[in-house]
């Protein structure tokens, strides 16, 4: 009997040390997103909390903070870069005045189409920026899809260059947008996200740029109902995870968290198509005029300076401008 109560006393242990050990283990992070309920972006991120949880076992636990709760981007992309925040779903736009090969991708039709956009994210040049944020404190852990921008204003339908010249338009921070505006004759006028509606209902600016889902669920509809469909910036957004945290992590949790991520990639850009077509359909129906531009030659050659001034400031990214650019 005292036999078996000293066996059942260490198995006891025994369980309790494997308990503890596994507790110690186990990693609790904090994610952030900017995007609100039932955003594609949102959506995606909820899966991959659920499938790392599921894949690792319950050792990597992923707590999501959605609308800009935890901050604003800027400050986020600073909080994750120190380590205050492990993972976070960011636009690449906010990002690449950190990192300069990632600003590669803000270049104004630096890309064909969404579909370019994807050929060369998955080539070379992908990984030439994954390196560039990786020096920053940053890991691209996927890639989700944000559709091209285009502009919308309260004022007109733009057609031509011509058309933007004295607006007021809302941009990223990011010198790059606020080059374009300039080039184009209008006004940049850099702010936070969550700044526009008001500003564009009080008129503190005349126009913003953005892809429909973005335009459709913030309600910039409503106070600016002239949609140009430029498709002058076609940007991904990037998962990512703190270097710090990453490196801590064995080569097998660090698959498991790039597979999550991955896989919550699919889900997104499937529900990003879905919701691309229902949120223009929405602002449609709700009386905004879209207006299509065929030729967009003019716009491209407007920016010239941009791209001159950026490859003079930047000289070492010739090679990765030119990479894209030719990339069939």
């Amino acid at each position: 009997m005292k036999y078996f109560r000293k066996i059942v006393l260490a198995s006891a242990a025994a369980a309790l040390m494997i308990g503890l050990a596994v507790s110690a283990q186990a990693k609790e992070w904090r994610g952030w997103n900017i995007h609100v309920a039932g955003y594609p972006n949102t959506v995606a991120m909820d899966k991959f909390a659920e499938l790392l949880k599921e894949k690792s076992g319950g050792r990597m636990t992923l707590k999501m903070y959605h609308a800009g709760t935890l901050g604003s981007q800027p400050d986020a992309i600073e909080q994750v870069r120190a380590g205050a925040l492990e993972i976070a779903n960011f636009n690449m736009g906010p990002i690449g005045p950190i990192v300069p090969e990632a600003n590669v991708v803000s270049l104004p039709f630096i890309f064909k189409d969404v579909s370019h956009m994807w050929r060369v994210l998955d080539g070379k040049a992908g990984d030439m920026i994954n390196e560039g944020m990786s020096k920053k404190g940053l890991i691209a852990l996927a890639w989700y899809d944000a559709g091209a921008r285009s502009f919308y204003d309260s004022k007109k339908p733009i057609t031509t260059p011509a058309d933007v010249v004295g607006m007021k338009v809302r941009v990223m921070n990011n010198d790059l947008y606020s080059g374009m505006i300039s080039a184009l004759g209008g006004n940049p006028s850099p702010m936070a996200f969550a700044e526009v509606y008001q500003s564009l209902k009080t008129g503190v600016v005349d126009g913003a740029e953005n892809n429909y889902p973005s335009y459709e669920s913030t309600g910039h509809f409503e106070v600016a109902p002239f949609y140009s469909n430029s498709q002058h910036l076609i940007i991904p957004e990037t998962v990512c995870i703190n270097e710090g945290v990453w490196k801590s992590l064995s080569p097998e949790d660090q698959k498991i968290l790039k597979e999550a991520a991955q896989e919550s990639a699919v889900l997104q850009r499937k529900l990003w198509n879905e919701r691309e077509i229902a949120s223009k359909e929405k602002v449609l129906k709700a009386g905004v005029k879209i207006n299509e531009i065929p030729d967009k030659s003019a716009f491209q050659a407007a920016m010239k300076p941009v791209y001159d001034k950026y490859l003079e400031q930047n000289p070492t990214l010739k090679p990765l401008v030119e990479l894209i650019q030719n990339t069939p």
